[in-house]
């Protein structure tokens, strides 16, 4: 467990958060898949947020993050969601034919849990989902 602090704060807050693209599609590989990566990163990044572990999935993203408790994991979602898809229709406006004429990258909602003592057992969970996304594919 680390500990870090703000100006009058010491703070652990982990999330374990997953989210689909629209309609579940499995779009998430080979150029999507880098692209999405990338942007997440740079957008987690700009508001000082720390990934700890994270997989992107086919049809799925995993991540375990830490969010300062100054802002509320909704705040982070909508940021993350909404901004992830307006770079990626950007840079790639014919993926628009793959997934839809709106804006709208991702499914609406997301799952979050707090991560405490079992910090260590989401971590191993995210780093398996790949393989098993492959297993899942070969049949």
């Amino acid at each position: 467990m680390v500990e870090e602090s703000l100006a009058h704060t010491t703070w652990d807050c982990t999330y374990h958060i997953v989210w689909i693209p629209k309609y579940r599609r499995k779009v998430l590989y080979g150029e999507c898949r880098r692209e999405v990566i990338e942007v997440v990163r740079t957008l987690l990044s700009n508001k000082k947020i720390a990934i700890v572990e994270g997989a992107v999935c086919s049809d799925h993203i995993h991540l375990s993050v830490r969010i300062p408790p100054k802002y509320s994991v909704a705040e982070i979602m909508g940021y993350v969601k909404g901004k992830s898809a307006l770079m990626l229709f950007d840079r790639h406006p014919e993926w628009r034919r793959r997934i839809g004429r709106d804006r709208s990258f991702w499914a609406r909602g997301y799952y979050v849990s707090t991560i405490g003592l079992n910090e260590d057992v989401i971590k191993k969970y995210i780093q398996n989902q790949e393989e098993s996304d492959k297993i899942g594919a070969d049949t």
